[in-house]
């Protein structure tokens, strides 16, 4: 076997690198603000119509743990992908090197960054939305290009100072966010309680794979975020450990789908609606309610951007295209709005948008098997920093063998789309554990595994 560590960087090898590239030497987050961080960026507005799906098919116990078994395996996954990070301070495009290659790092470095600068415009479009109709409301402002223009350099100008940034606003937010969602659960269980008994105290429900697509479902609502686990445990104080750290994610992520989840469910079977926003908004009469709301939602745009929509498809950026991080940024920003989100959110768009999560969902379970067992069977968790960082390398090209799984993943995922993430794993794992060891061209990326 010849499975080596190596945590330093040469000076030569680490020249004409991007700082943010190079493994971190400061790790500002300690387990508190680590949580805020999760917290704040794990609140999607997607959640509440994942609840809202429920309605029919689960009944609450059902759907309750649903959400925390969704909960618990996004953290589980979180940590399996994130050690690496955490124990060698580098980021997604970094670690990918390892399995994919220095060249072939594009193929699920872009897999990563397209939905997620897509995202991005998206949900800067409604946070923009939820603050027009705010100015609207209380000063008959109205001028929504304007306020998503603004929105989407604020976001960006956020994201420039780099995790310092975030773990200020995360920790501003969390509690705000917290506060905000047992508010709206509140509001919701007291003026439909009557309604929400009546239409989901009948419901059976099933422990099939309904239920399980309901795990799925709020599962796949973070699997862009899993497989750059590394963006964010790199930040992560040394001293905290994988069982803590799992502890923190399952903390952070599980109150927010919860409450949300559970919102989304309420609103839908007491209303037949399931836009709670529209919901708070036209049916409660109440200003002040109507006010809370809209800027809960452009909070949570925010937080959930700046951690998961631009700062991983910016280290994307960065190493292919081998620019600073601020013009990574910036680009990431422009791209956003070049994706016209004003024309996504439409109900004539909404098909098409469906589909578009669909297919790419189905190559991130494979890509999460790949790095897997690359980093925990093949290579044992030991890897050589001055290996991954040498460009000429023996990791240079493309490792086919990598490439060749996500897609034989992604395959089997697109046969089971409603249980993909999970029916990707295995046939992925095996594909790449096998072309490793018998594929010709995957002969220079066999160094330093349990093959060379």
């Amino acid at each position: 076997m010849g499975i080596v560590e190596n945590k330093e960087v040469s000076a030569n090898l680490a020249q004409g690198v991007k700082p943010e590239l190079l493994p971190t030497k400061e790790r500002i987050m300690d387990k508190i603000s680590y949580t805020a961080a999760f917290l704040g960026g794990c609140v999607s507005i997607g959640t509440f119509s994942m609840g809202a799906s429920l309605i029919g098919v689960l009944n609450m116990t059902q759907a309750i743990l649903a959400m925390v078994i969704g909960c618990v395996v996004i953290a589980i996954a979180l940590v399996l992908i994130g050690n690496c990070g955490h124990k060698y301070g580098i980021p997604y495009t970094i670690q990918l090197r390892s399995s994919f290659g220095v060249s072939g790092v594009k193929i699920p470095g872009m897999l990563r960054a397209i939905p997620a600068i897509v995202w991005f415009g998206f949900q800067s479009w409604v946070g923009a939305g939820a603050i027009n109709s705010c100015l609207k409301t209380l000063f008959g402002i109205d001028q929504l290009p304007i306020v998503f223009g603004l929105f989407v350099i604020l976001q960006v100008v956020l994201s420039i100072k780099g995790f310092h940034g975030i773990k200020w606003l995360e920790n501003i937010s969390c509690i705000f966010i917290l506060a905000t969602l047992a508010y709206m659960f509140y509001v919701v269980k007291t003026k439909f309680g009557t309604e929400i008994a009546e239409s989901i105290s009948g419901i059976d429900g099933t422990w099939g794979l309904p239920f399980w697509a309901g795990t799925t479902a709020f599962l796949g609502i973070y699997s862009t975020m899993i497989i750059n686990g590394s963006d964010y445990s790199r930040e992560l104080k040394h001293e905290i450990k994988p069982v803590l750290t799992g502890s923190i994610y399952t903390i952070a992520i599980l109150p927010a789908t919860l409450f949300m989840g559970l919102i989304g469910l309420m609103v839908s079977g007491a209303t037949g609606n399931n836009d709670p926003v529209v919901v708070f908004s036209t049916t409660l009469d109440s200003q002040f309610l109507t006010i809370v709301t809209l800027l809960f939602i452009a909070f949570a745009q925010v937080t959930t951007n700046v951690l998961n929509n631009i700062v991983p498809p910016v280290y994307v950026m960065m190493d292919t295209f081998k620019l600073s991080y601020k013009k990574s940024a910036v680009l990431v920003g422009i791209l956003s709005v070049c994706t016209c989100p004003w024309v996504l959110v439409t109900e004539d768009s909404a098909g098409g948008l469906a589909l578009f999560t669909q297919v790419y969902s189905a190559f991130l379970g494979p890509i999460f098997a790949v790095m897997v067992t690359d980093y925990y069977f093949l290579r044992r968790q030991k890897l050589d920093l001055n290996v991954l960082y040498n460009t000429e390398g023996d990791l240079k090209g493309i490792n086919w063998a990598a490439v060749l799984a996500i897609f034989i993943g992604a395959g089997v995922s697109l046969c089971f789309v409603t249980i993909s993430w999970y029916v990707s794993l295995i046939p992925t794992a095996l594909a790449y554990y096998i072309l490793m060891k018998v594929l010709k061209g995957a002969a220079p990326f066999r160094k330093g595994t349990i093959f060379e």
